[in-house]
Formats: structure tokens, C-alpha cells, sequence
């Protein structure tokens, strides 16, 4: 027996666009979300199979926290953001990049398709329930490809934390039992995948979880961290942080 992902098939996911400091010393950028397709669910000890598609796409991880709801949340102010959320659990954002994000007209918030093949939402190992985690703006992030590190961050550095994306997402539509938001990552530290490859997911006072990838096509892509953007370093995402104390959407 084996563990398979704590919501095989959640009503909906809604996941942020990027939403950290990276790369550059700058204001937040305003928050947006995606949706992401629910049936892309897999679990832990999982395959994510990348699609036999001959347009040159890559497939990037992106590991993130996400929100599980607690439902009908509808209007939820962020300072009411805790009676919204269950729990909270790990999620690999699995992402073709170049023209992996299909539009028309040719906008990437039209149409987010390069995120939602099927096997492209590892979710798991387990659900850590609210009263577990005192704060989700102050947990560590872990991603390893074949025991390379790659992502290494606190979801403290968040431009928008998570009572804005309760907020944000439930002005939107009503968010219901099982719902998930996933709050975005850090991009540094983002890597390729490709066959045979063993990744694994690690969030602090959640769990960990490992998965194989692979590609029928057997693809090849330059090895280790895409374009030399490290974030195993600690102050990689910290120095691009304005300085000063939080950022204008507060602490929670």
C-alpha cells in the first residue's frame, strides 16, 4: 500500500501568477491568478508523463504551497482569511514554457493550457490541517531533481500573502470544501524536467513527497538550474526583497 494524493480530484484549482520577489528590486506586481485543471491531480510515488507533443516545448517544475479551502467561502475578507482554510498541503506546478502557454489573441492570462496536462499537478503527501501551521507565510520550500536542490525558499517572501489570495480568490467566485489556491513560487532555482528523473517535494510541517518523470519522446534538455538562477542560496530571493520590513500587504 502506498499513499495517493489527499484530494484526487479537488473542485478547482486556482494558483497564482508568480508571487514572489525574484529577480529584480521592484514593486509587487498585482495579483492574478490561473486555473489549473483538477483531473492534472496525481500523488505520491506518481508518474508525471510528459505529453508526446512535437512543438518545442519545455517542462519546468514549480514548487509551491497551496491552500486547501473550507466551504461555501464566499466575500471573504483577509482579515477573516483563517475561517476559509482547512489546511495546507505541497504542490508541483508541472509547466511547459515557450509556446507551452497557447493564446488567442496572444496574451498569457488568456489561456494558461501548458499548465493542465494530464499528471501536471502533483499533490500530496498529506494534508496538514490549520491548527498544525501557525503561520503558512513562515514555512521552508524544498525541491530536489535527482538529489539536486533546486527550490529553497520561505513563503514569507510572498509579494501577496496569503490572507490577499483568501481575499482575492473568493471576490472572484465562491470557493467551496476541497478547493485549492496555490500560492505561486520562487522562480529561481527552476530547472527542466526530463526522463527517468526522481523529483521530490518537501514543505515544513507538511511532508515530503517523491515522483518519477517520464518523457516517451525522450526529450534532452541542458541539465541543472535553468539559466544559472540559484535560489539554494539563502539570500537569493532576499536580496531582491525591498528592504525595510514587510511588504505593503502586511504580515499576517
Amino acid at each position: 500500500m502506498r499513499l495517493r494524493a489527499p484530494l484526487p480530484r479537488p473542485g478547482k484549482i486556482l494558483a497564482c501568477i508568480a508571487n514572489y520577489w525574484e529577480h529584480a528590486q521592484r514593486e509587487p506586481r498585482p495579483l492574478n491568478m490561473f486555473m489549473k485543471n483538477p483531473d492534472a491531480v496525481i500523488g505520491p510515488g506518481d508518474t508525471i508523463v510528459l505529453p508526446e507533443f512535437t512543438v518545442p516545448w519545455a517542462f519546468m517544475h514549480e514548487a509551491e504551497l497551496a491552500l486547501v479551502m473550507k466551504g461555501p467561502a464566499k466575500r471573504v475578507q483577509a482579515k477573516d482569511w483563517k475561517r476559509a482554510v482547512f489546511g495546507y498541503t505541497c504542490l508541483i506546478d508541472v509547466s511547459a514554457r515557450e509556446q507551452g502557454r497557447r493564446t488567442w489573441p496572444a496574451t498569457p492570462l488568456t489561456s494558461w493550457l501548458g499548465k493542465s496536462f494530464d499528471t501536471f499537478a502533483p499533490l500530496g503527501p498529506c494534508i496538514a490541517t490549520a491548527d498544525e501551521i501557525e503561520d503558512p507565510n513562515n514555512l521552508i520550500v524544498r525541491f530536489w531533481n535527482d538529489g539536486q536542490l533546486r527550490h529553497n525558499y520561505n513563503t514569507d517572501d510572498m509579494e501577496h500573502r496569503v490572507p490577499e489570495l483568501v481575499e482575492f480568490a473568493t471576490t472572484v467566485m465562491t470557493m467551496n470544501s476541497g478547493d485549492v489556491i496555490a500560492c505561486g513560487t520562487n522562480h529561481e532555482g527552476l530547472g527542466f524536467l526530463q526522463d527517468g528523473e526522481t523529483v521530490e517535494i518537501e514543505i515544513e510541517k507538511i511532508g515530503r513527497m517523491a515522483l518519477k518523470v517520464s518523457d516517451p519522446l525522450k526529450r534532452k534538455w541542458e541539465r541543472g538550474i535553468y539559466m544559472g538562477v540559484d535560489s539554494t542560496h539563502p539570500e537569493a530571493v532576499k536580496r531582491y526583497r525591498p528592504q525595510g520590513g514587510p511588504t505593503a500587504t502586511g504580515a499576517i
